[in-house]
């Protein structure tokens, strides 16, 4: 099995999220993808912040018909740094192999995040493209040290066994849609998904099944 990892505050999550996890699993050969809806981001602040279990719902309806899996699984491993949850999901699933996903704009900043490194040692990245975002994310201090690791989608697809570090870059049609835009639109968005339970699947398998199936 071949999963994709999207991590993010998912506030709210929109159909711009599903179509780019669509995207990626089309062009990386996986078996699914799973939302990793953060409990809170160490590098956001806190204001304007949904609560959790609406940013869940709205990933759980994003979701729908598709190979998406939505998870608030942080919360549950109590981890809170991405170096950590990676660790935390590979000794969990060990029959799995996982690529890490992420938006241009992330690669700009990824220097910033705890352990990038490791993060990248851990397991491959992918990296979408995002309009604006390309320079900054080519000049980064994390590309400096990424670039010569960088593998084509089709060498990753085609691969017997993943190994890190490799960095894959996709390109596709930019999607106009975004978070920060629906909630200029509508700043109370969340109330909405109000007393609406939000399930998170991965969290009820593992509990019935234990393991990784």
């Amino acid at each position: 099995m071949r999963t994709g990892l999207l991590g993010g505050s998912f506030n709210p999550a929109h159909g711009g999220h599903r179509r780019i996890t669509r995207f990626t699993i089309d062009a990386l050969g996986l078996d699914d993808t799973w939302w990793l809806v953060s409990p809170g981001n160490p590098l956001k602040p806190k204001a304007g912040m949904a609560p959790l279990s609406a940013r869940l719902k709205s990933a759980e309806i994003q979701a729908r018909r598709a190979p998406i899996v939505p998870t608030a699984i942080e919360q549950h491993l109590g981890t809170r740094y991405t170096v950590d949850t990676l660790r935390a999901l590979k000794r969990r699933y060990p029959k799995r192999e996982f690529v890490w996903l992420m938006g241009s704009d992330n690669l700009a900043d990824f220097h910033r995040w705890k352990n990038w490194r490791t993060i990248a040692k851990t397991m491959p990245i992918a990296v979408i493209a995002r309009p604006g975002y390309t320079g900054k994310a080519m000049a980064s201090p994390a590309m400096a040290w990424l670039r010569r690791y960088t593998v084509s989608a089709a060498t990753l697809c085609n691969s017997g066994h993943w190994s890190a570090p490799a960095l894959v870059f996709l390109r596709f049609d930019p999607d106009p849609r975004s978070a920060t835009a629906i909630r200029r639109a509508n700043a109370d968005w969340a109330l909405a998904y109000r007393g609406a339970p939000a399930r998170d699947r991965l969290t009820f398998r593992q509990i019935a099944v234990g393991k990784d199936s």
